[in-house]
């Protein structure tokens, strides 16, 4: 019985995954409007939006494109899946890293110039934020003598006490992978209108706008892990980190992809590899 309840709520949370990350995407907008002075979109607006794309016409660019889009979605939850299991971190950052690789082959494989700019932006931005993510995990195995999560999710002793300059380095990184200001290189509507996003339309579309969605739940969990077994500190960070990526997207202006390059390998993976250097000390 007590596996069950162990199981019950991993397994509810990748089911209800969608529907909650369209929340936390739909509560972002409202926060970033109010922090704009204006009265913004209602919290259910990201289901409006997904069910007025279900109704558009589906135009493809070719059926591999619309296939990569599609297992861009179905990668990245089951990427999901496995770190709420308590899967290998390892693991999970491999299929992350895939479901990301698949939605820049789709860039790469249009005629759009601003799809192949999307793709490229995107690829620089993996390089940006991918080797903090294998620096984290390989002090969380040097920590606890294992890769899996559950071990993480199990601890008593949170891992933000251990590694503190880690989850500053992970802070500095979540902006790029949430396509965020200042390091929103790889979207930039302005510039590329949308990049790997612009060849897309109805369901296909919907895949590629849900899998945000996602994303932010992935991103929370990564959060969470920090806290360990300390379920008010795990949501506390979660809290934080929420205001705190809001107020960064709000504040700051778009840096070019060389800035971003040169912030998070310089600052957030020297962050991450001094506080690996401190634990093999210890």
């Amino acid at each position: 019985m007590n596996v069950m309840n162990a199981y019950l709520i991993p397994v509810l949370l990748i089911v209800l995954a969608p529907f909650i990350g369209g929340l936390v995407y739909g509560f972002d907008r409202i926060v970033k409007a109010r922090m704009q002075r204006r009265t913004g979109p209602p919290l259910l607006q990201p289901f409006y939006d997904f069910l007025k794309l279900a109704d558009k016409r589906q135009m493809m660019v070719h059926s591999t494109h619309a296939f990569l889009g599609l297992m861009h979605f179905v990668s990245l939850w089951f990427a999901l899946a496995v770190l709420l299991l308590g899967g290998d971190l390892i693991l999970v950052i491999f299929l992350h890293l895939l479901s990301t690789s698949l939605l820049i082959l789709a860039g790469y494989s249009t005629r759009s110039v601003f799809s192949h700019l999307g793709a490229n932006r995107m690829a620089l931005s993996v390089l940006a934020y991918e080797p903090v993510l294998i620096i984290m995990a390989v002090s969380v195995f040097m920590i606890n003598g294992s890769f899996d999560t559950s071990v993480v999710y199990a601890s008593g002793e949170p891992l933000l006490y251990k590694m503190p300059l880690a989850f500053v380095a992970l802070l500095l990184v979540l902006p790029i992978k949430l396509k965020k200001s200042p390091f929103d290189v790889a979207e930039a509507h302005q510039e590329i209108t949308g990049g790997v996003e612009i060849e897309y339309s109805g369901l296909f579309f919907e895949a590629v706008y849900t899998a945000k969605w996602l994303d932010y739940i992935f991103c929370y969990t990564l959060v969470f892990l920090f806290a360990g077994n300390n379920i008010l500190l795990g949501a506390g960070l979660i809290i934080f980190t929420f205001f705190y990526l809001a107020a960064l997207d709000n504040s700051t202006a778009r840096v070019n992809y060389k800035q971003m390059l040169r912030f998070s390998l310089g600052v957030a993976f020297t962050l991450a590899f001094i506080n690996l250097l401190i634990n093999s000390l210890i």
